[in-house]
């Protein structure tokens, strides 16, 4: 681990000063490389909100013939059919939160902030974000948050 830098103050103490990581320049974005970005996350979400929209169908379909078919279920039937709408639920919930996060890589890049890593303000680097286009981490930071 680094040590602080000591410096001194006006009445002559030392102190000690951790420096800020040092970010990149930002650098602007062509409107038109903003446009495909934008378009490509429109259509991811969209994607998800129909994917999202078909499991919540799924399910209540699913919940209507698990009702319409519970005549004579044991335990060990009604604790499959609870597992399994559990396991629905979850995946739906998955899929809700794939939306809000393309969502807000969308305002990201409303704000001007796509593309920089909200922990350190590094560039994210392309790869990461033509692999996972929501990213708000760059490689460094978000392994050192799975590290956590």
């Amino acid at each position: 681990m680094a040590k602080p830098a000591e410096t001194r103050t006006a009445a002559g103490r030392k102190s000690a000063s951790k420096a800020a990581p040092k970010a990149a320049p930002r650098t602007a974005r062509s409107a038109a490389e903003t446009e495909k970005i934008r378009a490509a996350l429109a259509a991811r979400r969209d994607e998800l909100r129909g994917e999202y929209d078909q499991t919540l169908s799924e399910i209540t379909e699913l919940q209507r013939d698990r009702l319409t078919d519970s005549a004579g279920d044991d335990q060990a039937d009604t604790g499959t059919k609870t597992f399994e709408r559990e396991q629905e639920i979850s995946l739906a919930n998955s899929i809700l939160e794939r939306i809000t996060q393309v969502e807000r890589a969308l305002e990201r890049l409303d704000e001007g902030s796509y593309g920089w890593c909200e922990r350190c303000g590094n560039p994210i680097p392309v790869e990461r974000l033509a692999a996972f286009p929501s990213a708000t981490l760059c490689v460094s930071c978000k392994q050192l948050e799975e590290r956590r």
